[in-house]
């Protein structure tokens, strides 16, 4: 996981994609422990409570929890989870941004489908 304590985005943020993240790529299987926020807090050097605050955003949103007494775990469909919210969001930043900018370009959707089908 990596997080950039220069960055623009709040430290709890990049805590809870991190995790995201690692769920993604594998690191961390469902029902599988992730790191407390002791251990994000001295790896990272941040405080506990804000990498509380990014795994309680996990747990909020159901892609962590809580097995009392012994830490947080990724939930079953987590992965899934992950990619569905990702994958809107992809849409809303970057498809939404494309199209809108084409449209000042006067390029079609069929130009832009021509262009994405000549990059790979």
């Amino acid at each position: 996981m990596k997080i950039n304590l220069d960055d623009a985005k709040p430290i709890y943020l990049q805590v809870a994609e991190g995790i995201e993240d690692d769920i993604l790529d594998g690191y961390i299987n469902e029902e599988e422990q992730v790191m407390s926020t002791n251990q994000f807090a001295s790896m990272y050097g941040i405080n506990p409570a804000t990498a509380g605050k990014g795994i309680n955003l996990l747990v909020s949103e159901g892609i962590l929890f809580k097995k009392r007494g012994i830490g947080m775990f990724a939930k079953v469909g987590a992965k899934e989870q992950i990619k569905k919210k990702r994958r809107k969001l992809f849409f809303d930043e970057y498809v939404i941004s494309m199209l809108k900018e084409a449209k000042k370009l006067d390029i079609t959707k069929d130009e832009i489908i021509k262009m994405l089908s000549e990059s790979e």
